[in-house]
């Protein structure tokens, strides 16, 4: 089962680099040679974005809950996963890149966003911010 779990292209990245192309900005795609081979790179903002779900970045949302079997085999790796994104966004924000993080409940379930929402809200953090940021759903 775990081999049909896809960590790259998946619908929630597919929706943001579709909307992020039609308003003109132009990505590479997981470059390897960058911490956390991130979803999408904007060299041009020295910006990043990663579209990470809910369970496996261990997000505080209503998409998010504990596997009742093997519950030390997944606490585990699911904690590694949270400690390796800790580490990367330290490593890429030294580097001198800022990084978004698109969580899974902003594009899907009871807390989803507009899309529209989204898409815009990470076009303007790439144009004009300077902080690292996240866009989850809503509260």
């Amino acid at each position: 089962m775990m081999a049909g779990i896809k960590n790259k292209d998946t619908k929630g990245e597919l929706l943001i680099r579709r909307g992020l192309y039609k308003l003109g900005f132009r990505y590479q795609l997981h470059r390897k040679d960058l911490p956390g081979r991130p979803d999408l790179v904007f060299p041009k903002f020295n910006s990043v974005i990663f579209v990470n779900g809910c369970f496996w970045h261990v997000h505080n949302c209503h998409l998010f809950k504990w596997p009742s079997s093997r519950p030390e085999f997944w606490k585990e790796k699911i904690n590694s996963n949270k400690i390796r994104d800790e580490v990367n966004l330290e490593k890429l924000t030294k580097l001198g890149w800022k990084v978004l993080v698109i969580w899974e409940c902003a594009l899907k379930g009871k807390t989803r966003r507009n899309l529209d929402e989204v898409i815009h809200t990470a076009a303007n953090w790439i144009q004009y911010d300077s902080q690292n940021a996240e866009i989850e759903g809503k509260k």
